[in-house]
């Protein structure tokens, strides 16, 4: 079996590598795969990005003994990427996986049994709570973690011992559009989903790699491009990635830049008559830093951001940028916008998202097939999971906000708990919760199913704190994480448990149980039962005797108004998921939202009506260009960005124990153009320090080849995993002020030769 990294270029090659690959859309007949004679075939979702890719899963003998593609599921119809595809080499390896309970002794981590793991656990949490409150102690998620895992952590902190002290990975990629959505439209999520890139003529791609970080939506898209009339495609990023191979228009703007080019275009669209007066007088309102503006007010704060304005802070030609703002707004055109982390992870994430919805809602090229903003997800169920179980530290389930005396009602009567033990403040966000662990402010924390020992910002930092307070950490398999723990958790894989995940289109799907749990690792929800129960909440957890139990108990968060209905978990165990809302009025779900005759809530005669907002209106906002937290200097003369490749998840994990991927992805690299190389005396292969104000790393260099960046800026992979190569040594931890997220993809640094 090979892949060839350029086979993702276009979809008709990838789909041609995957055949090739055994990845066939159709099963394996028996002679040609011996393994799957006998074997079960379960349905279930891949575990990597938050595509929600359907996969079937062949068992036998308590073994997983082939991965596919599931054909009948809409949002991948069959195909896999590299990472889904070799999904079983994770489920059978026992490198690194973590079989037993570990409880740190004389400074190593020594097998346990679960009653004196969990005993201790509970000790330690339950001495924190009674002499130091219930802030002192706190739980760090995952977007990885099932939906009902969410649920019964939030329960346990929030409801029982009485802190918001809740946080979770998506803070780190997904926060900024979660504040982007509540301020523009008032509700969280995406209006549009995955089928309207079958009806776009224009993408606009900004701050993502979607062809190695979404590989199957990015096939969508060269299906469309290669099939569809006149379909075009628009690049705006600092790095010429794979997306470049077939864009039309390619925007190399200055790292730090994209809002001024965001303004920009909507300053062509108004100036050049693109814009729909009558939608925008129906559907939005204005609104700056310091409250409403007029339509005018508005037109004369873009009067700073014309193209030949802007050209000099980008870098970009005016002329460039006017044929790209002309192209996505171009009348009698449909024009998806799609973004990720290049947009999200910025201290100004929140007012680029904003200044996205600006485009859309300026043109009326929004709640219709193929005219949509629509935002990307890193993670399985970071919708699903987090953002609507309530995971973060601001949130309760369902769009509840924490500091809402009726929003605490209403969540304390299902969970049976009494609503005055809930506190009424916002809980500590990821970075300020990670300072507090190390400033003695939190003296017990739980880490579920993510590495944030490796995947924070600023990890010198990070890994300091984690070294002063009490930490447990449930995972499959040991990390940078858990070599810091006090006490490891075994918890069961994917495939391994049963459950629900929801993924980046509102699209909730049922994960089957293929396998029973390797060594003694158990599922997650069992851990945190049991925690519970030892903690002395027994009660209040004792009736979760299933995964359908606690997701009908969650679905009772829902309806009510609050726009997120639920289908009953049977009905996901038989489907391939169903986009949310469902309920009696639209029960095989909802595929536009706020649009009248599809989404249930819209009222009768309205068309469009963006009900999050009291007058049913979104806001277009001016917002203005703000530099990154950090630029070059003559001390860091270089911006520094990071990411990931195609054949890597996050902090390898997982995908470092499948053989054929590391010899795929081959040695991890930091990229630097051609000319600032050779100023600097580097060469291809070559090692090179990296320094920023926070730490150093050495990674080797990579002049040329997939991926480009512009002069003045390197990219470093994020996936390498060596204490000395740990790229967020170096990331900056300022937050967006609003979603609280980190400004990972801009920082300063100074690169010379190791």
């Amino acid at each position: 079996m090979k892949f060839t990294r350029r086979s993702f270029v276009k979809a008709s090659a990838l789909a041609t590598a995957m055949v090739a690959a055994g990845c066939s859309p159709q099963p394996v007949a028996p002679k040609q795969n011996p393994e799957t004679e006998g074997a079960t075939w379960y349905k279930t979702v891949c575990r990597y990005c938050g595509v929600g890719c359907g996969v079937m899963v062949a068992a036998k003998d308590n073994r997983v003994v082939a991965v596919k593609g599931d054909t009948e599921n809409p949002v991948n119809k069959g195909l896999l990427c590299v990472k889904g595809y070799y999904l079983d080499r994770i489920m059978n390896t026992e490198e690194g996986r973590i079989l037993k309970p570990l409880i740190r002794k004389n400074g190593q981590l020594t097998e346990a049994s679960w009653d004196e793991a969990l005993d201790l656990v509970a000790a330690r949490f339950r001495e924190a709570i009674d002499q130091h409150g219930p802030d002192s102690v706190g739980f760090y998620g995952s977007g990885q973690n099932l939906a009902e895992e969410t649920y019964i952590a939030n329960k346990l902190f929030k409801g029982c011992i009485g802190t918001n002290n809740v946080e979770g990975n998506p803070r780190t990629c997904m926060a900024s559009a979660v504040a982007g959505f509540l301020s523009t439209f008032g509700k969280d999520e995406p209006m549009g989903n995955l089928d309207d890139i079958e009806h776009a003529d224009t993408f606009f791609i900004i701050g993502s790699n979607t062809a190695e970080a979404h590989p199957i939506i990015y096939s969508r898209i060269t299906t469309r491009k290669q099939t569809g009339k006149d379909v075009k495609v628009i690049l705006a990023d600092p790095r010429r990635h794979r997306v470049a191979d077939i864009a039309d228009i390619f925007l190399p703007f200055r790292s730090g830049t994209d809002l001024a080019l965001l303004n920009a275009f909507a300053q062509v669209i108004i100036e050049e008559g693109l814009h729909d007066p009558d939608f925008i007088e129906r559907h939005t309102t204005f609104q700056d830093g310091n409250g409403a503006i007029t339509f005018e007010q508005y037109v004369a704060f873009l009067q700073d951001y014309t193209p030949e304005k802007v050209a000099p802070i980008t870098g970009l030609s005016p002329d460039d940028i006017r044929a790209a703002a002309r192209e996505i707004g171009a009348r009698g055109r449909k024009t998806m916008t799609l973004w990720c982390m290049g947009i999200n992870q910025r201290t100004v994430g929140t007012w680029l998202n904003n200044a996205i919805y600006n485009l859309h809602l300026l043109t009326g090229k929004i709640c219709q097939p193929g005219n949509s903003p629509f935002s990307l997800t890193g993670q399985p169920s970071a919708c699903g999971s987090v953002r609507e179980g309530g995971g973060l530290s601001h949130l309760l389930p369902c769009g509840r906000q924490v500091t809402n005396e009726q929003h605490r009602k209403e969540v304390a009567a299902v969970w049976g708990v009494d609503y005055t033990r809930m506190s009424d403040k916002v809980g500590y966000h990821t970075m300020e919760m990670f300072r507090a662990a190390g400033d003695g402010r939190i003296k017990a924390l739980l880490i579920s199913c993510t590495n944030p020992g490796h995947s924070l910002p600023n990890l010198n930092s990070v890994r300091a704190s984690l070294e002063k307070t009490f930490l447990v950490v449930m995972d499959a398999f040991h990390n940078r994480t858990t070599e810091l723990a006090d006490v490891v958790l075994p918890s069961a894989l994917w495939c391994e448990k049963e459950g629900i995940y929801g993924n980046t289109e509102r699209r909730t799907q049922h994960l089957a149980k293929a396998v029973e749990p390797k060594g003694e690792a158990r599922p997650d929800v069992w851990i945190l039962l049991e925690i519970a129960k030892r903690l002395g909440y027994g009660e209040y957890f004792s009736h979760y005797t299933s995964n359908e139990v606690i997701w009908e108990e969650f679905r009772k968060m829902g309806g009510g108004g609050t726009g997120y209905d639920y289908a009953p978990y049977e009905r996901y165990k038989q489907e391939r998921g169903l986009r949310w809302p469902v309920n009696d009025k639209q029960p095989a779900g909802t595929t536009l939202r706020y649009v009248e005759g599809d989404d249930p809530f819209v009222p009768e005669g309205a068309g469009i009506y963006f009900y999050g907002k009291p007058d049913g209106k979104a806001v277009i906002y001016a917002r203005p260009h703000r530099d990154p937290a950090e630029v070059p200097d003559a001390e860091y003369p270089f911006y520094l960005s990071t990411g990931r490749i195609l054949e890597h998840w996050h902090t390898i994990t997982m995908t470092k124990r499948v053989p054929e991927i590391m010899k795929g992805a081959g040695e991890f690299y930091c990229e630097i153009h051609e000319e600032d190389a050779a100023r600097l005396g580097i060469q291809n292969g070559d090692l090179v320090k990296l320094t920023s104000r926070r730490g150093q790393v050495v990674a080797t260099a990579r002049v040329g080849g997939r991926a480009v960046p512009q002069k003045g800026l390197v990219f470093l992979l994020m996936h390498d995993d060596r204490t000395e190569r740990l790229a967020n040594f170096l990331t900056n931890d300022a937050v967006d002020e609003t979603s609280k997220q980190m400004e990972y993809k801009v920082c300063a640094v100074r690169v010379e030769k190791a």
